[in-house]
């Protein structure tokens, strides 16, 4: 089955990727059509996570389509490659909005245990002001929690730079409430005292 098959909005994301990646996709499909169990060496960097990303939105918006829907082979196929791209994103990426979109995808599928392995993503590979960027950016609770969580289990040091951010001051120090009263940390009890103190003596 040809990409044009797909339909013409994922045939267009396609002939938008850059020939590396497109090399990318092919190898990570092919992988998972083998008993091989050794993830594709390839180069990745912010562009081609911009473009994998797309071409899973695409692929996600046509297997809803009702007329794909009624061709099982059709929607079999589309479904491999979206599988193909949420691995090479699940594997790569560090970005907020691709969490996000995985996450979704886990939720929609009602696969929890799928979206608790996404949160250990967050903790090997994310930024902290990233797994901020995720609590901003996402409306569903099952997603903030698990952002929540992850931050709350880092070392306090690590909340600083963002508790001085005002985009995520608050995300923080919510995120240091969780730490002092959840896991019982003195240090994010101590910190917070002191926020306390510094808004009293500001009228804050």
């Amino acid at each position: 089955m040809t990409i044009n098959e797909f339909g013409g909005r994922v045939a267009s994301v396609w002939d938008g990727l850059r020939p590396v990646t497109k090399k990318m996709l092919v190898g990570a499909l092919q992988a998972a059509g083998t008993s091989n169990t050794k993830a594709p060496q390839f180069s990745y960097d912010a562009h081609a996570d911009w473009e994998v990303s797309r071409l899973l939105t695409a692929l996600d918006e046509q297997s809803r389509v009702s007329e794909i829907r009624r061709d099982s082979a059709k929607l079999t196929e589309i479904k491999l490659f979206a599988d193909a791209c949420a691995r090479v994103l699940e594997s790569q990426s560090a970005s907020a909005e691709v969490f996000i979109q995985l996450a979704e995808r886990a939720i929609k599928d009602n696969d929890y245990h799928h979206l608790d392995q996404l949160g250990d993503h967050l903790v090997r590979r994310f930024s902290t002001s990233e797994i901020a960027e995720v609590v901003r950016q996402t409306d569903l609770p099952q997603i903030r929690a698990i952002a929540y969580e992850t931050l709350a289990l880092m070392p306090v040091q690590a909340l600083l730079p963002i508790l001085d951010d005002p985009l995520y001051s608050g995300i923080a120090a919510a995120a240091l409430e969780q730490k002092a009263y959840e896991f019982d940390s003195e240090e994010a009890r101590d910190i917070l005292d002191q926020l306390e103190d510094a808004g009293e003596a500001t009228g804050q």
